[in-house]
């Protein structure tokens, strides 16, 4: 394996500088193979050695494995961007790497190093930077996976845990979303409950949420809010995005608390807001309260921030300032600026592909 990962990694130096797509029409946010991903397996004593770049395809999985049998199993989301010089970099990769840790810890998987997952990062965007799209054009998706993927009978942690990475070049519109968001508010289905694995990237999180969200893109809507699973009515999250509110020189969102994903995007959004003289707040905040926001938007690596133009609750639907001058468009174009190489990072949150 080492001596495939020495010969993905001098690609970039003997093949075309983009893969041969046409970026302007085919890209949107479907399924493309690229060539390479990475893989490295837990050792008996839980660390991880010997991981090592391979071609992309299907892998091998034994049918008593813990991921297939009872879900124990997380993803992270990431995206390398190209700069106007045609520079190759990421964002903030040791927030994705310490938030998998914890939901290893959550779900009693073996998990790799920070370093370990930063390495193997970098190494799977580099064997596939023809993948990256010319700046502007779209981004890397980056695709982390870690699960079980030892053999077990009974309902325990499997003995061994695979750390996968693969790549998929994605556009600028998520799920061909390019215009603000229309949202319908959930108030008897949760997303999450508490002592539950809401507040980590449990991969089990997101299908019991797939009849609601096809229900409301049925009716016209972009995506669906979900209440508090205690009393419905405290705003929580979007089916994969974190939200936020804006009231005044107030910009809030939910506080992490076990039910909420500390997403990566959101807690940058939080220290941005504070560097452009905005009270930024985590607290709870009501369904009701939302409704009466001049601005809503939504955070995500996949979303990147995306403004609401509405919410409909039970019937009232309510419609939020979108477009220039908003502290939505502002935060976007700050935090936008950084990832594509527009503007300087003063934070040390990019992680140049060299």
């Amino acid at each position: 394996m080492a001596t495939s990962s020495t010969n993905a990694a001098n690609n970039d130096e003997t093949e075309e500088r983009h893969a041969k797509i046409d970026w302007d029409h085919h890209l949107s946010y479907s399924v493309i193979p690229t060539d390479y991903m990475y893989m490295m397996k837990s050792n008996p004593d839980g660390t991880f050695s010997d991981g090592a770049l391979i071609p992309f395809g299907p892998i091998e999985i034994n049918p008593h494995s813990s991921v297939l049998n009872y879900g124990q199993g997380l993803f992270e989301g990431m995206k390398a961007y190209r700069t106007p010089t045609g520079e190759v970099q990421i964002f903030r990769p040791e927030e994705n790497a310490i938030r998998m840790q914890i939901g290893a810890e959550r779900l009693l998987m073996a998990a790799p190093t920070v370093d370990q997952y930063v390495h193997a990062v970098k190494q799977v965007v580099r064997a596939n930077i023809r993948w990256v799209p010319p700046h502007g054009k779209g981004t890397l998706y980056i695709r982390p996976l870690l699960f079980g993927s030892g053999s077990v009978m009974g309902i325990s942690p499997a003995p061994e845990t695979t750390f996968l990475i693969f790549t998929n070049p994605i556009g600028n519109a998520y799920k061909g979303i390019s215009a603000s968001l229309s949202l319908l508010v959930h108030d008897s289905l949760p997303r999450a409950f508490p002592g539950g694995t809401g507040g980590v990237k449990n991969i089990s999180n997101y299908s019991p949420v797939f009849q609601v969200v096809k229900e409301a893109k049925g009716k016209g809507f972009s995506d669906v809010l979900f209440l508090d699973a205690v009393e419905h009515k405290y705003v929580e999250e979007v089916s994969s995005c974190n939200v936020f509110i804006v009231k005044g020189n107030k910009i809030s969102t939910s506080p992490t608390l076990g039910t909420i994903l500390p997403g990566v995007t959101r807690k940058s959004i939080l220290q941005l807001a504070l560097q452009l003289g905005y009270q930024a707040e985590e607290r709870r905040f009501s369904v009701d309260e939302l409704l009466e926001a001049d601005e809503v938007f939504c955070t995500g690596t996949a979303v990147s921030i995306s403004d609401v133009c509405s919410a409909t609750y039970k019937d009232r639907k309510v419609e939020f300032k979108t477009g220039e001058n908003t502290v939505t468009r502002k935060l976007s174009e700050m935090i936008r600026g950084i990832q594509n190489g527009l503007t300087e990072d003063n934070r040390g949150w990019v992680v140049k592909i060299d």
